[in-house]
């Protein structure tokens, strides 16, 4: 998502600050998506390399969801080797304070997690008083850390 101008404007993934003027305008259900995901990733500072911790809902990694907005987008998006030009369709998503097991590795943030087809119902469907609701960690007890370090498992 293009960032807030004071910061440079610097495409951004991660959306937090729900209450800033940039991001209020797309917090409607037309901005609204769903960024499926079986699990995801946080970087432990270890080392002398930072190592990969991936998290799930279970062993069995089902799909979730990560709560996402998204928007058409008019510039130059892609590596410098080979920019690409024109229209874009670009996406973030929420997040928010990290609970226990993923703070352990990340104590900064991370994504809000919609687990139920409820919950993604009323991310896509509800007014933002109702869907802001969902902006909170996901408790502990539904989820765990299912990996650790480069690719090993064959998920």
């Amino acid at each position: 998502m293009p960032g807030p101008e004071q910061y440079g404007g610097h495409p951004v993934t991660n959306i937090r600050n729900t209450r800033s003027p940039h991001w209020r305008r797309w917090l409607g259900p037309a901005h609204r998506c769903l960024v499926p995901v079986t699990s995801f990733s946080e970087w432990e500072d270890t080392k002398p390399k930072k190592t990969p911790v991936w998290f799930a809902l279970s062993e069995e990694r089902p799909l979730f969801a990560f709560a996402g907005i998204w928007t058409q987008w008019t510039g130059t998006r892609g590596p410098k080797s080979a920019p690409v030009e024109g229209e874009h369709e670009l996406y973030g998503f929420l997040t928010c304070d990290p609970n226990e097991t993923v703070g352990a590795i990340h104590p900064t943030a991370m994504p809000v997690l919609l687990t139920t087809p409820d919950e993604m119902d009323t991310w896509l469907e509800a007014p933002w008083e109702i869907a802001r609701e969902l902006q909170r960690p996901l408790p502990d007890a539904d989820m765990l850390i299912v990996a650790k370090g480069n690719r090993k498992d064959p998920a």
